[in-house]
Parts: C-alpha cells; sequence; structure tokens
C-alpha cells in the first residue's frame, strides 16, 4: 500500500463507528487518580484496554513500578522489529480528573460516551484517552498496512499519575534508560491552537509554584481596638505581591524575565494569532507585557500570576486584624529563564522593597523545553502534517501550559514532537469534557501520515536530525 492508500484506510476505520467503539469502552472505566478508592479501575484501563491493544500489534508489555507512588502505575509496550531501526517513544495517560459527574449537565455522564453533533461528550475524550487512542489507531493502521509490521521499532509509555503530576515519572525514566531509550518521541496532549488547524508544538513552558506567606503574630486583635498599631500581614503581602507584578500583569523580577525573543521564535510565533472566541473568556489587550502581541505573551514569555490569596476569614469577615496571610503564586517560564533559583530571586527583590518579613516557600516546578525549531524533524513534520490535512500547519515553539516534557527531552535526551488532538474549547478539566470528532479524524490521518514516513525514511530523517545537532552544537 501506498501512503495515501493507508491515510484512507485510516479514515473508513473511523468512520466504520470502530473507533467510537473502543473510545466508549475507556471513557466508561472511572480511572480517576486524584481518589484512593479508583486504584482497580487505575489498574484496569492498562490490564483490560491498553494491553489488550497493545498486544494485538505484537508489542512485549513491561510493568513498570511507581517508585514514588505504587497505586499509579506504569506500563510499557515496546516492539522491536530490528536493531537497526529507528525507534520512536510514544506516550500516554490513562488517568483522568475528578468525575464531578453532579454538574455535567442534563443528559450527559463523564463516564458515557454522548454524541452531540460534532461533540463527543466523556471524561478524558480530550485528555488524554481520546488522544493517545487516535495514536495506537494510527499504529494499527500501520501494522495492518504493512501486514503485521509497523517498519520501525516502537515503545509506547503509559501512565495513571499524570493528573496528579506525575509523581514517579522523572525518576523510572532516570532508572531505566535502556528500556525507554528510543531516538524520537512523538505524543498528543493539550490542546490544538484552534479547532480548525493542525498543530504541532515542540515543547512546553515550564511551570513553578511558590507560597509567599507573613506570620506577624499566633492571634487576630479587634481592628477599633488596635487599628493603625499592629501591622496588617493581608496589606503587607498585598503591597509585596505588587512589587513582584504590577497592577498591569508586568513581571517585576528582572532575574525572573526571560531572554529577548529570538528571531526565529518571533518570526514562527507571527503567524499564529491568540484571539478570543465566543466558547473562552475575552482576552484583555492592555493586559501583560508592554510592547508584545498576545501571541509572544502567551508563547514566548514569562508570567507570574496569583492562584490564591488568603488573610483572616473571607467566609465569615471579622472586625479584627489578621495575625497571618498567604498567597500562593505561579511562574510560567520559557526556556532560558533561571527558575531553578527562585527562592533567591524573590528573596532579593523582597528585600530590596523593604519586604524582608515575606517568607517565600518553593512549592514545586518543572523545566521549560524547547524543541529547535529550525531542526529537519520539524519540516518534516509540517509538511506531513500540511499535505495529509490540506491545511497550513500552526507551529508552536512551545505549548502556553505544561507537560511532563522535560523528563523525555532532557532525561532521555529525544527530540520531541507533539501533535494535539483537541482544542482549547474541550472543557479538559471541568464537566461537560468532550473531543471533536472532526478533529479525531483529522489526526488520525495525521498520525498514520507521520507513522508511515517514519517506516518509509526514518533513517534519513534522524541522520539529518544529527547532523544538524552536530552542526549547531560547534
Amino acid at each position: 500500500m501506498t501512503a495515501e492508500q493507508t491515510v484512507k484506510q485510516a479514515a473508513a476505520y473511523f468512520d466504520s463507528g470502530k473507533f467510537q467503539q473502543t473510545l466508549a469502552r475507556r471513557i466508561a472505566i472511572r480511572s480517576e487518580s486524584q481518589r484512593d478508592d479508583r486504584d482497580a479501575e487505575l489498574q484496569r484501563y492498562l490490564q483490560e484496554e491498553i494491553g489488550p491493544a497493545m498486544q494485538a500489534l505484537g508489542f512485549e508489555l513491561t510493568p513498570i513500578a511507581n517508585p514514588q507512588a505504587p497505586r499509579r502505575p506504569f506500563l510499557l509496550a515496546t516492539k522491536i522489529e530490528d536493531a537497526s531501526l529507528p525507534t520512536l517513544l510514544c506516550y500516554g495517560h490513562g488517568d483522568v480528573v475528578f468525575g464531578d459527574d453532579a454538574n455535567w449537565r442534563e443528559g450527559l455522564s463523564p463516564w458515557e460516551l454522548t454524541e452531540e453533533g460534532d461533540r463527543w461528550y466523556g471524561r478524558g475524550s480530550a485528555d488524554n484517552k481520546g488522544q493517545h487512542s487516535v495514536n495506537i489507531a494510527a499504529l494499527e493502521q500501520i501494522f495492518a498496512a504493512r501486514g503485521g509490521r509497523l517498519g520501525f521499532n516502537c515503545k509506547f509509555l503509559f501512565e495513571m499519575g499524570e493528573e496528579i503530576s506525575s509523581p514517579g515519572l522523572a525518576q523510572i525514566c532516570r532508572d531505566h534508560q535502556q528500556l525507554l531509550s528510543a531516538d524520537i518521541f512523538i505524543a498528543s496532549d493539550g490542546p490544538r491552537h484552534s479547532a480548525d488547524r493542525p498543530t504541532l508544538f515542540l515543547g512546553s513552558r515550564g511551570a513553578v509554584n511558590v507560597r509567599l506567606s507573613i506570620q506577624a503574630r499566633d492571634r487576630d486583635y479587634h481592628s477599633g481596638n488596635w487599628g493603625g498599631l499592629l501591622s496588617n500581614p493581608g496589606t503587607q503581602l498585598a503591597n509585596a505581591i505588587a512589587c513582584l507584578v504590577n497592577h498591569q500583569g508586568q513581571l517585576q523580577v528582572s532575574a525572573l524575565r526571560p531572554p529577548a525573543i529570538s528571531d526565529a521564535v518571533r518570526a514562527i510565533l507571527s503567524d499564529i494569532e491568540v484571539v478570543s472566541s465566543a466558547e473562552g473568556p475575552q482576552i484583555d489587550e492592555s493586559w501583560g507585557e508592554a510592547g508584545l502581541t498576545p501571541t509572544e505573551r502567551l508563547y514566548g514569555w514569562n508570567t507570574l500570576e496569583v492562584l490564591s490569596f488568603l488573610t483572616g476569614n473571607p467566609a465569615q469577615p471579622m472586625n479584627a486584624i489578621p495575625g497571618s496571610a498567604t498567597a500562593v503564586c505561579q511562574l510560567r517560564f520559557v526556556v532560558g529563564t533561571d527558575w531553578e533559583n527562585i527562592a533567591q530571586h524573590l528573596r532579593a527583590h523582597l528585600d530590596k522593597h523593604g519586604m524582608a518579613q515575606v517568607e517565600v516557600e518553593v512549592l514545586r516546578g518543572s523545566p521549560a523545553t524547547r524543541l529547535d525549531p529550525r531542526d529537519p524533524l520539524v519540516d518534516w513534520a509540517l509538511a506531513a502534517m500540511q499535505q495529509t490535512s490540506g491545511k497550513k500547519t500552526a507551529l508552536l515553539p512551545n505549548l502556553g501550559g505544561s507537560l511532563p516534557n522535560d523528563v523525555f527531552a532532557h532525561i532521555l535526551g529525544l527530540p520531541t514532537l507533539w501533535v494535539p488532538h483537541s482544542y482549547p474549547a474541550c472543557g479538559q478539566h471541568a464537566v461537560d469534557e468532550h473531543m471533536l470528532k472532526s478533529i479525531a479524524r483529522e489526526g488520525l490521518q495525521i498520525m498514520t501520515r507521520l507513522l508511515w514516513d517514519l517506516g518509509e525514511k526514518g533513517g534519513q530523517l534522524l541522520a539529518s536530525h544529527h547532523d544538524y545537532q552536530q552542526g549547531a552544537s560547534r
């Protein structure tokens, strides 16, 4: 068969309803990793759905114990056809966030795939069961077209704890580097730039959460008796935050600002337009870094956001000066940011502004990643995606949000390509989560073409990648 014939075969498979049936079974499994009473369901997803599907393609299964969260397991499916062939590493997570059953719209259930027009509703339809199901289906099309072969080696890693920040993922990648070794990484998560435009992104912004707190005294005191005599931690913390990020959302800590946006990245982003939509919030044009477009602010810059702020008793305010105040802030950042020293940078900035009483505690963080957009693998993927879809593909240097891409890019040292099969208004992590059938169908065709090409000319593609990497490092 040819590439075009295999892509048509993929579309016919989707139109037959078989993909929908498979996804419906997977949605029905209540694999909520944030709940302690779903351990059996998490195991069932791997054992009853993923394992048999991968074994049918000739993959060998290797369960990997989670060293940090034993009840949130990993499963590696491996198919080695020839040691001389390129090896692809894929990834997906079968866990989902809370179902929140009671708050879904009437007629919808998080555990039943429901079709309405172009939408398939169900928890995990967009994040991430639907997306990795598309990629498994693409492997199935290649397997059938090539008579039981893929034309490349493949490893597919599944985790069941991504929605609780992927505990253990980095450690298993460090501890099992040979087992997980590969030449290229391709996976699907997150949204497209827009519903009607296929998207390729090369990494993700990093994120680090920090708690700022002031403990002035052990108890609250009457505001009439002590107002003007006792410092107010709420007022002080509000001023501390204001010296970190101003009233227009602009980061004021120079040490945490990113490098200037490069000409190459700026050129890529000039083809992307972030606009308000009827299904999402309206963009505040005057918010964020001055002199940048909304697209540059989202994909090429750093932002400091206040996630929570607590002082006194918000539910029942008392006539009292609170004894303490606390806030959790988050820095979203691009590559080149000195985020690992965020505590020292915040400490120095706060001290400079007379805020020595503010305590700084780093809660958790993950690095930013970005494959060089000039890498030949990027040109290949863009061309294949455009040829298959007939649409100009949106290229994002990195996702605006965060993914555990650093374990694949940094620990395993792989070039990473992400092809999302969702869109911004999918309801991810909210009620009425859904996948668009049109995106799933197009995504299946795109992934089938990418995987076909990998089997046809994977050696050439990787040779050009290595040549470019060596030239760039000189």
